[in-house]
């Protein structure tokens, strides 16, 4: 049975995301996109995924490249919606702390700098793996995007409640006993 493409994608917009920028230079500029398909791959070696569209034009400057994902703080809306396509009236503010890596959005909740590691074919997407080089993290709340929209977060919970689970690898009975 054939997937109905906007059903799908109205399905997984049930699935809240952050919002991240993903930057890099090209051309001596720097240039990004905004993206909420990103996700942490491993840790050893520290790596991170974004998923980007095939025909995007960012796509193309990032094979090969430095990239930074920049996770947008709340209060970050209209810069989500600038790299989206909707440019905003203020002027961006860009900062490199390392040369050899990608500008990063002053701002952001978090910033995670990484050089190339891998691009797959992911259908009408390109699937980027960067190793990352640095990071950074500031004190603030997320962006969040649920069904179309911005969101806020709720109350903290008081306990995670993974602590717990089988998945765990810290859990005493997880482990082999001696």
């Amino acid at each position: 049975m054939p997937v109905d493409a906007r059903e799908l994608r109205r399905c997984l917009g049930h699935f809240a995301t952050g919002v991240t920028v993903v930057t890099c230079e090209a051309d001596g500029a720097p240039h990004g996109a905004t993206v909420n398909a990103f996700s942490a791959v491993s840790l050893d070696p520290p790596l991170v995924l974004v998923s980007l569209d095939r025909k995007s034009k960012i796509g193309g400057y990032l094979a090969d490249s430095p990239f930074t994902v920049n996770v947008l703080a709340e209060e970050q809306g209209e810069v989500a919606l600038h790299f989206a396509g909707k440019p905003m009236d203020g002027e961006l503010e860009w900062r490199r702390p390392d040369p050899h890596l990608a500008p990063h959005l002053t701002g952001a909740l978090a910033t995670i700098a990484c050089t190339p590691w891998r691009c797959y074919d992911g259908g009408d997407h390109l699937i980027y793996l960067g190793e990352v080089a640095e990071f950074e993290i500031a004190d603030n709340d997320p962006l969040v995007f649920y069904l179309g929209g911005f969101r806020h977060l709720g109350p903290l919970h008081e306990s995670a409640p993974w602590l717990e689970s089988g998945d765990c690898p810290g859990v005493s009975w997880f482990a082999p006993s001696a």
